[in-house]
């Protein structure tokens, strides 16, 4: 996007004329929108930063373009806005544990291990479903959050994990007696 198209998309966020969700009416319509759940990882100076994500999309296929949100307020957006790359974890149905860890504030979320790091140093949580290692191509300020646009550069995938699924503030687990 070019600076002039991000200005009018901003101007557009802030225009106040018509009626528009509180933020607590917000959130409720999401909380009842199931979301998986993924591990956003990548290194900063060194050191390995990660944090829980339920925005994760697909954009395209071709070419091969991911995105995800982050508040500009989290302790994750300021080395965030230095990394180049980047890998997301999409967490197995039994990881509840990782991506509470990973959404906990003021800890060493690496710390009690379960991750292996790739030979380029991101992160790949150990036993997700499937990841994807890629390069970030756009960060574009979003209300009072940052929209992160990412090419699919490698990725990984487990045929024998079923995912884990996000929602009413809940985690859930998709098996085959889910399906319709």
């Amino acid at each position: 996007m070019t600076a002039e198209i991000l200005r009018h998309l901003q101007d557009d966020l802030v225009q106040q004329d018509e009626p528009q969700l509180s933020p607590a009416a917000y959130k409720d319509v999401f909380r009842r929108h199931p979301a998986g759940v993924a591990v956003v990882a990548f290194v900063d100076d060194g050191r390995h930063v990660g944090f829980t994500a339920t925005s994760v999309i697909s954009v395209s296929a071709e070419p091969p373009l991911l995105a995800f949100s982050l508040a500009s307020t989290s302790s994750s957006w300021a080395p965030l806005s230095r990394a180049r790359t980047l890998t997301i974890s999409f967490l197995a149905s039994g990881q509840d544990d990782v991506s509470a860890r990973f959404a906990t504030s003021g800890i060493d979320r690496f710390a009690e291990g379960g991750w292996t790091a790739l030979e380029s140093g991101e992160a790949v949580v150990d036993g997700a479903v499937s990841w994807v290692r890629g390069r970030i191509v756009q960060r574009a300020p979003v209300g009072e959050s940052y929209l992160v646009s990412v090419r699919a550069l490698e990725h990984g995938i487990r045929q024998d994990a079923l995912p884990l699924v996000y929602h009413d503030r809940t985690y859930h687990r998709i098996g085959d007696s889910t399906a319709v």
